[in-house]
């Protein structure tokens, strides 16, 4: 269950992200440190009953539904598993997360073009990059790579999704709809593992809220998904911000 530490980046002129060639337009200097410092992924092992279920029926090829409170590592097991099968030449080319870009359904009262707009939503995948490289511009050297991309639900329709790992974020912020557009779009040689909750919907009707359970409802009909709950032991956040994840949820706050 261990991630290979097998993906060294380095080289001998390093080749600047977008990020530092603006810090060195800007600046004239950029932290060597940075630059020299080796891109490998670190290794990673379950820290959970159920976090190792999530290892072994993703080694079993399986298309998974995660749901669960949050600060149970959904989404970062997620994308350091799918990073460590792209990045050792798998049969997958990319990963594609998609998250719905707006919990309010507009994007409007946001600074900034339709590109700075979306890139707020991209602040986990970042911290959860940087942590797994021990580097900060990470996640930006993976896009440029085009290992990661980032694909708002607005965005979805008429792509098809072919060659690679997608990972559906935060899905109870989506409707029946747009959850059944996601899907729909998965192409050849695909597979994608879906992170939720659907007690933390920012959906404001109550019909839109529900669009979660029926199409879990439908997932747990197929034989190709694998569904795992993560519930109060399986929070990996430090002590006190476990307490109150579950005295939040004890209380139906969640």
């Amino acid at each position: 269950m261990h991630i290979n530490e097998a993906y060294d980046l380095t080289i001998e002129n390093a080749i600047l992200t977008r990020t530092q060639r603006k810090k060195l337009k800007k600046t004239k200097r950029i932290d060597p440190v940075e630059i020299r410092r080796p891109f490998i992924l670190k290794s990673i092992l379950p820290k959970t009953i159920n976090q190792t279920k999530i290892f072994k029926s993703y080694k079993e090829n399986k298309n998974l539904l995660l749901h669960g409170l949050p600060g149970t590592g959904k989404t970062f097991v997620s994308l350091a598993l799918a990073l460590n099968e792209v990045i050792n030449e798998s049969k997958y080319k990319k990963i594609i997360i998609v998250r719905s870009a707006v919990p309010t359904r507009d994007i409007g009262f946001l600074p900034g073009n339709i590109k700075e707009k979306i890139k707020e939503y991209e602040a986990p995948y970042y911290a959860i990059c940087a942590e797994l490289f021990d580097r900060t511009d990470a996640y930006e050297f993976l896009k440029n790579k085009g290992i990661i991309e980032f694909i708002p639900t607005s965005f979805i329709r008429g792509i098809t999704l072919n060659d690679a790992i997608i990972i559906f974020d935060e899905v109870q912020n989506n409707t029946f709809h747009e959850l059944d557009s996601v899907i729909t779009r998965l192409g050849e040689n695909s597979r994608i593992i879906l992170c939720g909750d659907y007690r933390q919907s920012d959906l404001k009707l109550q019909n839109e809220k529900t669009g979660l359970i029926n199409f879990m409802d439908i997932l747990q009909k197929m034989k190709s998904f694998y569904h795992i709950e993560l519930n109060e032991e399986d929070i990996v956040r430090s002590g006190l911000v476990r307490e109150y994840i579950i005295s939040k949820a004890r209380l139906g706050y969640i």
